[in-house]
């Protein structure tokens, strides 16, 4: 049997995109592998949001050929976008960018070497439903950006927003239901779904409130949080209440050189709103350090923020300069600088995550076991918290009783 090797080298639209791929090739026959194998084909589903991850997309092609240097490689996405010259001249079988990956695998067996590079001006369906492998799945509703945050290269790769129909949406949600527990709903910019087709992710919601397994959002704007949402949210039968809200900045200035659409008020108006119909929500976000306009001020001003949003857990990124954006002329701010920032949000997101895994203790949690680890189930509750117990059941509500680990440890109260 032939086998295939697809790598994810980025976002959870990226998953999603590689997941239906590998649906689409074991229909062509072929078994199916995530890690660096031996294999008949490799696919590469590239990244370019930071210098790293743009680093990490062209060193999968050495590191294959090395593996197997008879390596038939296709490379696709995002990085292959950006930089095409550079994976066309690298040895490869098939280059694309991020539009026509439904059109991958035909191109290849027809023997084309180029795919497109043109960014897609409406939502492309793909061919297949993604693969259930997995205890949790993700499902991608939209695709591409309008914001054009000064900082961020992804709207000038992915294109402008463009939303999935709601029926194709529904359908794939129904069919995904059916080999896996947990699903995550995702897009390139979420808050925007609906903004093309004149329908809303509220819509959206209420059409699978009766879809009988977990459901949790992917990244979001504040933007997007509404009223209409979050009771939509409310009603679903089993919705997990983590909302990662993306912020990069605390400081008002900064925001606004970044291009961000709102104020750090109005963020924390939208977290208000949330813990109005989710009292114990999780709250988590992005912060870039060292942006070109953080003075000192301004960073002691994202210190204060989080403080006072008290998030459950933080992302922190240094800031990657990304060329052919409007930020990447500016100043840059010396790298100890930027790692001395960095330790000092570190230590505070550490406090506040501990401080909310705290509040949970003794609060049941429905819980989704994924591995075991020294003898205890280890799985996620519906706030994305890390939850070990010994049971020998996967989706049941634990009484989280004391910290432990990474997470919480408790007892099965009902199966």
């Amino acid at each position: 049997m032939l086998k295939a090797v697809v790598f994810n080298l980025g976002c959870k639209v990226n998953q999603y995109e590689c997941d239906v791929l590998v649906s689409e090739l074991r229909n062509l026959g072929y078994q199916t592998a995530e890690d660096l194998e031996y294999a008949d084909l490799y696919v590469i589903n590239t990244c370019a949001v930071t210098n790293e991850a743009e680093r990490k997309s062209r060193q999968i092609i050495a590191r294959i050929k090395k593996f197997n240097p008879d390596a038939e490689i296709i490379i696709t996405g995002c990085a292959s976008q950006k930089n095409k010259d550079f994976y066309l001249n690298s040895g490869v079988k098939y280059v694309s960018g991020v539009g026509g990956k439904d059109k991958i695998l035909s191109d290849v067996r027809l023997g084309l070497n180029v795919g497109s590079f043109q960014s897609p001006n409406s939502y492309e369906e793909p061919n297949a439903i993604p693969s259930g492998d997995r205890t949790r799945a993700y499902v991608k509703i939209q695709d591409g950006c309008n914001n054009f945050c000064s900082y961020c290269i992804i709207p000038y790769l992915r294109g402008r927003s463009r939303s999935r129909a709601i029926s194709n949406v529904v359908d794939e949600i129904n069919e995904v239901a059916r080999t896996t527990k947990e699903i995550v709903i995702t897009g390139i910019n979420l808050a925007q779904y609906g903004i093309d087709n004149g329908e809303t992710l509220a819509d959206l919601i209420k059409a699978i409130k009766d879809v009988n397994v977990r459901i949790r959002l992917g990244s979001f704007y504040v933007e997007g949080i509404t009223d209409e949402l979050l009771k939509a949210l409310k009603e679903l039968k089993d919705f997990c209440p983590h909302f990662h809200l993306s912020l990069q900045h605390g400081d008002d200035g900064v925001l606004k050189s970044m291009n961000r659409h709102y104020t750090s008020a109005e963020y924390v108006q939208k977290v208000d709103l949330i813990r109005k119909y989710f009292p114990l929500a999780a709250i988590t976000t992005d912060i870039i350090v060292g942006f070109s306009t953080e003075t000192e001020e301004a960073f002691n001003n994202t210190l204060d923020f989080v403080k006072k949003v008290e998030f459950s857990d933080i992302h922190i990124f240094p800031y990657s300069p990304r060329e052919g954006t409007k930020a990447y002329n500016l100043p840059r701010i010396n790298s100890e600088i930027v790692n001395q920032r960095k330790k000092l949000l570190k230590d505070i997101k550490d406090q506040l995550n501990q401080n909310y895994i705290k509040k949970l203790i003794n609060v049941p949690q429905k819980t989704l076991f994924e591995t075991e680890s020294d003898g205890y189930k280890v799985g996620y509750s519906q706030y994305y918290i890390r939850i070990y117990a010994r049971t020998c059941k996967n989706y049941v509500i634990i009484n989280p009783t004391a910290l432990f680990k990474d997470g919480l440890i408790g007892e099965v109260i009902y199966e």
